[in-house]
């Protein structure tokens, strides 16, 4: 059996010592909370991926530039394309060579099941080597 001797009470018969027993419950459950909380936290990221403030890389002699315009129309180049004969107009532009950079660009406004399934159709053709364009942002922050 263990004496107790009082240590901690000074003459008016109170005790200094601290219950740490609650502090460490509620850091406890705030630890729980966080856990829970920090993977949901990330998943309604906003982001705006068109503007860059990388350095410019030099542009090829011949650049060959996929579109996609606000209404979902594809133009390579200049010319209106559509996901049918995209290989072939790549094919054309780039005379067979796979190993080409394809400069894709898109509007904003474009949802990205429609960026994705472009890029996979240049997949498929075997243009692995896909440049993405954006805006260069010039003197302000991005957010």
């Amino acid at each position: 059996m263990a004496i107790r001797l009082n240590d901690d009470i000074d003459e008016s018969g109170e005790m200094h010592d601290i219950n740490v027993t609650p502090f460490i419950d509620v850091m406890l459950v705030l630890l729980i909370i966080f856990m829970v909380a920090a993977p949901l936290a990330t998943v309604d990221v906003r982001v705006d991926l068109p503007a860059s403030t990388a350095k410019a890389q030099p542009r090829p002699e011949k650049p060959i530039f996929l579109t996609v315009k606000s209404d979902k129309q594809l133009f390579l180049g200049d010319n209106p394309v559509n996901s049918d004969n995209l290989t072939a107009m790549l094919d054309q532009r780039t005379q067979g060579n796979k190993q080409s950079t394809i400069f894709f660009r898109a509007d904003k406004t474009v949802d990205y099941e429609t960026l994705m399934s472009v890029m996979d159709n240049l997949r498929k053709a075997g243009y692995l080597k896909v440049g993405l364009v954006g805006a260069e942002q010039t003197g302000a922050a991005v957010k």
